[in-house]
This record gives C-alpha cells, sequence and structure tokens, in this order.
C-alpha cells in the first residue's frame, strides 16, 4: 500500500493524494505540487498516510516541494493578486457577457495563467472577452464554467442552521432531490428548502435513509392498529420520535392516545418491525458527524 499525503486546493473541499517521496507533512502544512491545471499550492490536510491501492487515481503525482517562506509569500501575493484582477475584469464581463457572472479569479503558482470561474445558464461565447482580457493582463487566460453549488464552495457561506455550508465541508456528496423533502414532510416552499446556491439544501439526504426506512413500516394514516387499549385507528405519527396518535371512538366518546411503535402491533397481531440500520445510527450520530 502507498504512502500518501493528502493535500487540498482553495477551489475544491476535496483532498487529493500525492506521493510525499522522503518528506515528513503535518496537517496544514504548505506543499507545491504540479497538476493538469499546472504549478499549484495546496495543504496539507494530514501528515503522511498509508492508503489501500483502489483509494489511488493513478497515476500518483510527486510533490514539488514542501512550501518555503517564500512560496508563503508567494502565495498571499498571488491572493491579493487575484482579487485586484477580479475587480478589473468586472466592467468587461459585462460588456462582453452580460449573461455570465463571474465567481472567481485564480493565477497559478508559476503565474503562467489566470483562471476565471463564472456561473451561466446556459453556453457562453467568450472567445473576444478572453482576447481582451489576454491584453489586459498579458497572461494566458482559461474561463471555466461552474454550477451555483460550485459558486458556494467557494465563497464560503453559512446555512439557516448556522453551520458552514455543506458543500463547502463535505466532498464527492450526491444532489438531493424534492422526493426527500417530501420523505421527511418537509414545506416545499423552495425558500425554505433551497441553500445559498438556490438549489435543494444538501443536508435533505443526510437523514433521508432513515426516513425511507421508516416510511414503509410506520401506519399510514387510516389504518387500524392493535394497541394496550384495543383496536384504533392512526390519526398521525412522528418518524424521528418512533411515535403514533391513535383514535378510539365508541358511541359515547373519541379519544386519542400517543403511543410508541414498540408498543402496537399491526392489526392481525404481528409485530411492527422497526430498522435498526444505517439511517437509524445516522439519526442518532447526526450532530457528531457533521
Amino acid at each position: 500500500m502507498p504512502k500518501v499525503v493528502p493535500v487540498k486546493f482553495k477551489t475544491s473541499s476535496k483532498a487529493y493524494y500525492f506521493d510525499p517521496l522522503d518528506v515528513e507533512f503535518r496537517e496544514g502544512d504548505g506543499i507545491v505540487v504540479e497538476t493538469a491545471r499546472g504549478v499549484e499550492y495546496g495543504i496539507a490536510t494530514s501528515g503522511n498516510m498509508i492508503v489501500p491501492d483502489d483509494k489511488i487515481v493513478p497515476p500518483l503525482r510527486p510533490i514539488v516541494r514542501k512550501a518555503t517562506d517564500d512560496d508563503k509569500e508567494t502565495h498571499k501575493r498571488l491572493i491579493s493578486l487575484a482579487k485586484d484582477t477580479f475587480k478589473k475584469s468586472l466592467d468587461k464581463v459585462a460588456e462582453f457577457n452580460p449573461n455570465m457572472k463571474l465567481v472567481d479569479v485564480e493565477y497559478t503558482f508559476d503565474e503562467t495563467k489566470i483562471i476565471f470561474y463564472f456561473t451561466a445558464q446556459g453556453r457562453e461565447d467568450f472567445r473576444e472577452l478572453v482576447r481582451c482580457l489576454a491584453g489586459m493582463f498579458r497572461k494566458r487566460i482559461e474561463m471555466r464554467q461552474i454550477d451555483e453549488r460550485d459558486d458556494i464552495k467557494m465563497k464560503g457561506g453559512f446555512g439557516v442552521c448556522g453551520r458552514e455550508c455543506c458543500c463547502t465541508c463535505f466532498a464527492g456528496s450526491r444532489k438531493a432531490s424534492i422526493k426527500m423533502a417530501k420523505n421527511q414532510n418537509l414545506s416545499l416552499n423552495p425558500t425554505k428548502i433551497s441553500g445559498l446556491c438556490g438549489k435543494l439544501m444538501c443536508c435533505l439526504k443526510y437523514e433521508n435513509d432513515y426516513y425511507a426506512e421508516m416510511i414503509k413500516v410506520i401506519p399510514k394514516n387510516g389504518t387500524e392498529v392493535l394497541t394496550p387499549l384495543g383496536v384504533g385507528r392512526v390519526e398521525g405519527s412522528d418518524i424521528l420520535k418512533q411515535t403514533v396518535k391513535v383514535k378510539f371512538e365508541s358511541s359515547e366518546s373519541t379519544e386519542v392516545k400517543t403511543y410508541k411503535l414498540c408498543d402496537i402491533k399491526h392489526r392481525d397481531g404481528s409485530e411492527i418491525v422497526i430498522p435498526t440500520g444505517d439511517g437509524q445510527k445516522n439519526i442518532e450520530n447526526d450532530e457528531e458527524d457533521l
């Protein structure tokens, strides 16, 4: 199994593996590496580690060097230069491609290329814009279209929960769907279930497996169940608390009681099997994992 050092770059929440050669790294160390985009500056997310072969996407590129003091100063200077370039480019973007939203600007570490990140509703013909920018900054220009989630991932931000946006913290997560919101009985008002990016909140999927499992077993409204007081009809349920409200009707009165799932049975006397798999585990450990 190969020894690697995981490196995270500014524009990604994912860490990439590189061959540390004979150099020992610690979490937070600056690292200069060569990628498909050119020479880049990254941060080690942990020290040297050993990973299984199937976790490596070949070829495993070697590091160039551990960042020196000069490298760190260059990195800071390029960040400042990129901010200045961003401001100077806004007017040109508005002039040549008004439907394009400029998100970020990044210089490669060797300063041979400037990467412009943007969002747009469709494909944009930015050839004239590239020629203009290349003339302004005397560098190779690369235009890279990203989606709205990548926009927030690069800028960062905080969700309605008060925590950092999921897309800036977690890598490789699958997208949420409206069905997940329905499973959790959430309001389908877009303003309630959309994140800063305008798309469905990523966190909808974290508890979805548990809800999907529970929906299959929890008695539906209107069905009859067997309780310690006899047969009643389900009026409502709480999936998280694993409880159901049962209504008892007689010629004299109507009464509604709340029972835990483990205290009731199906009308035919069969047990209600409560899932105990990963979905339940995720609910219990939600605060810890996030």
